[in-house]
């Protein structure tokens, strides 16, 4: 069963300014694949508002510095089949069960997928199901949905590790879900990159470098 929404909080975020048109760079944000023999791989995590699960994410991988991610995109993912196209009404709502996501264009020869998949750890609260500190609803769950076997051992096998290390002598328990990659959706234009449009706007304070 899907967590409720909470109808508070998408009041609350509603209040936050929203803006397409603010003056940032985007070229700051996109960058090409530039090491040989090399092809782009596709990262996909939910942690909470997606808002600030790419901004931390561009924060400590910046394209522009070379650090190996090339893109990003926030969107939702893992929800119900009879839901084509969401909108992020229908998400927040709940109804649709997809997650807030975002989806992370990589160069595997600068940065690996065991190093984005500790960072994602590292970045949010995985041991609370359903929610991400005070947003509440299945959409804000904590998940990683992998493109290839290969991304599915790694994650499970990163999984294991943070979880022996960080949260086993804590007496807590990782709840994030590793799940196969299926239809994915670009959320709305206003969303993406939205903290670097509006640097006053919400940020879940469980997205932050917590070890």
């Amino acid at each position: 069963m899907s967590t409720p929404a909470n109808p508070l909080l998408g009041t609350l975020r509603s209040l936050f300014p929203i803006s397409d048109n603010c003056d940032i760079d985007y070229s700051h944000f996109r960058a090409p694949l530039t090491t040989e023999n090399s092809t782009i791989e596709i990262a996909t995590f939910a942690s909470g508002s997606f808002w600030g699960t790419e901004y931390i994410f561009l924060k400590h991988y910046p394209p522009a510095e070379n650090k190996g991610i090339l893109k990003t995109a926030v969107g939702y993912t893992g929800g119900h089949e009879d839901y084509k196209e969401p909108n992020y009404r229908e998400v927040n709502s709940g109804r649709s069960g997809h997650a807030e996501a975002v989806r992370i264009e990589f160069d595997p020869g600068v940065v690996t997928y065991e190093e984005l998949v500790e960072f994602f750890y590292r970045t949010h609260d995985p041991t609370t199901a359903g929610r991400q500190g005070p947003d509440v609803g299945s959409q804000y769950r904590s998940s990683i949905f992998t493109s290839t076997p290969e991304q599915e051992e790694i994650a499970k096998r990163v999984t294991q590790e943070v979880q022996e290390k960080h949260f086993t002598p804590k007496g807590k328990t990782i709840v994030t879900q590793i799940l196969g990659a299926g239809p994915w959706w670009d959320a709305e234009e206003y969303h993406q990159l939205y903290l670097f449009k509006n640097p006053e706007g919400y940020q879940c304070p469980t997205h932050k470098l917590n070890w």
